[in-house]
């Protein structure tokens, strides 16, 4: 991976990592709107990056893969240790 690559993907690792713990929270405070709006806000956000993650790099995830007829394109991109997402 290069630096920008990697820049990427530890934004989208942290927003992850956000959206994830809001989550845990709201399974015990359902109703707690501060921590909804939170949720909302950061998730928009995550998938927003992983989206321009899959437009330079390749898909992080089968909800980025694109198809094309009865292949998935992600099949067809080089893998990491084929020098993939440089």
């Amino acid at each position: 991976m290069n630096c920008e690559s990697q820049k990427l993907l530890n934004e989208v690792n942290i927003l992850d990592f956000a959206v994830r713990e809001i989550n845990l929270f709201l399974d015990t405070h359902p109703c707690h709107q501060e921590a909804m709006r939170f949720f909302t806000y950061y998730n928009r956000l995550k998938k927003e990056k992983m989206k321009e993650f899959a437009s330079l790099y390749g898909p992080l995830t089968l909800d980025e893969a694109k198809q094309t007829g009865s292949e998935f394109l992600w099949t067809v991109q080089p893998w990491p240790w084929e020098g993939g997402m440089e």
